[in-house]
C-alpha cells in the first residue's frame, strides 16, 4: 500500500464539489477545485446521464445536488482514493482532533448569533457589544490557528484538503466589518468553510453525518 499522494480524477473532484456544496451550479463545481468550466460541464452531463445528480430550482436559483446513487458513487470513489494513498489512519486521527475544535466552533457561532439574557431568554445578537464580539472573534482566531497543522497533515496525503485553513482565516479577516462572514450562508463565510471541512472528513471516512459528533443543526 502506497503512501504517495494519489492522482485524483476530475470526475471525483467534480462529484465531490457537488457533495460539499449541497446545491451548486456548474460554475461553482468548476471553481471549487479550479477546474476548466468546459470540463466541469462535461462531468455534469455524465453525472446526470448516470443518475448521480438532479437539478433543482429554488426561486431564481438553480443548481445540482447528489442523488442517493450519486452519494454512493462519491463515497466509493473517496474510499478508493483513501485506500490508494494509505491515509485512513491519518484521516481518522485528524478527525478525532477535529471534533473538540468543532464543539468549540459550534459554541462560538451560537454566541455570535444569539445573546442570552440574565432571565434566560435569547435574542439575536445585534453586535452592539464590541467587547463580546471581540472575545468571540478571538476564539475563532484561535481555532483558525489550530486548524492549520491539521490541514497541512491532510494536504500532504490528500491535496483536495489544501485550502480550508486559508479560506477560514480569510473569512475571519472580514468579520469585524461584516458579521455575516462568521455565520452567513454564503460559501465564503467561516461557518460555511468549516461545514465543508466537516462534511469532507466524514465523507472521506464514510461516516453518516447523523451519527457524527457535533451539532447537526449548525454543523
Amino acid at each position: 500500500m502506497t503512501s504517495e499522494v494519489p492522482i485524483v480524477t476530475g470526475s471525483l473532484l467534480a462529484l465531490h464539489a457537488i457533495r460539499l456544496g449541497g446545491f451548486v451550479d456548474t460554475r461553482a463545481v468548476a471553481d471549487r477545485y479550479r477546474m476548466p468550466l468546459g470540463l466541469a460541464e462535461s462531468h455534469v452531463r455524465d453525472f446526470r446521464e448516470c443518475g448521480w445528480i438532479s437539478r433543482f430550482r429554488f426561486g431564481t436559483d438553480a443548481g445540482w445536488s447528489l442523488t442517493a446513487s450519486g452519494r454512493g458513487e462519491n463515497e466509493r470513489l473517496l474510499a478508493e482514493e483513501l485506500a490508494e494513498c494509505g491515509a485512513k489512519a491519518l484521516v481518522e486521527d485528524i478527525y478525532r482532533m477535529f471534533l473538540p475544535l468543532n464543539a468549540r466552533l459550534v459554541q462560538a457561532c451560537t454566541a455570535w448569533q444569539l445573546t442570552i439574557l440574565p432571565d434566560g431568554s435569547m435574542h439575536d445578537n445585534d453586535h452592539a457589544d464590541a467587547q463580546r464580539d471581540s472575545r468571540i472573534l478571538a476564539e475563532l482566531a484561535s481555532l483558525a490557528d489550530e486548524l492549520v497543522p491539521l490541514t497541512i497533515q491532510l494536504t500532504e496525503r490528500l491535496a483536495r484538503f489544501s485550502d480550508y485553513d486559508t479560506r477560514f482565516a480569510a473569512a475571519l479577516c472580514l468579520a469585524a466589518d461584516n458579521p455575516e462572514m462568521v455565520t452567513g450562508t454564503t460559501h465564503d463565510s467561516a461557518h460555511r468553510v468549516w461545514f465543508e471541512l466537516h462534511e469532507d472528513l466524514i465523507a472521506t471516512l464514510g461516516i453518516d453525518r447523523a451519527l457524527a459528533s457535533g451539532s447537526p443543526e449548525s454543523l
